[in-house]
């Protein structure tokens, strides 16, 4: 039984999937969208928008919460400097999932997520 077992499993390892996690959170904040399947992008989704609440606060320690994260200081220098003001007035929902159809190999469900405009 799975009770109260948040997120998927994805087949991968603990290490493995908070890898992927940065990875594809990096890569989403440094070009604005990531096209992966529907499983990651809904995972993906939450992690990032953490993120990108803290970029919004701006403080010191909010940075200091995301270099735990985001590894790359480029990604983080975009996101405290672009993306965190971009958003100063949304509440939240920074991020929408576009589903894209099939994958010819193994027919996968395809989505694509991106960032909003503001």
């Amino acid at each position: 039984m799975r009770h109260r077992k948040k997120g998927r499993q994805l087949s991968r390892t603990a290490s493995h999937r908070k890898a992927m996690l940065r990875n594809m959170a990096a890569s989403l904040f440094r070009h604005d969208k990531v096209e992966t399947t529907a499983a990651k992008a809904k995972e993906l989704r939450p992690y990032a928008e953490r993120i990108i609440t803290l970029a919004r606060r701006g403080d010191l320690h909010a940075r200091r919460q995301v270099e735990r994260d985001i590894k790359d200081r480029e990604v983080t220098g975009r996101l405290f400097s672009e993306i965190g003001p971009r958003f100063a007035s949304r509440p939240g929902g920074y991020t929408r999932i576009l589903k894209l159809g099939h994958r010819q190999g193994d027919g996968a469900e395809l989505a694509r997520i991106e960032l909003l405009g503001e």
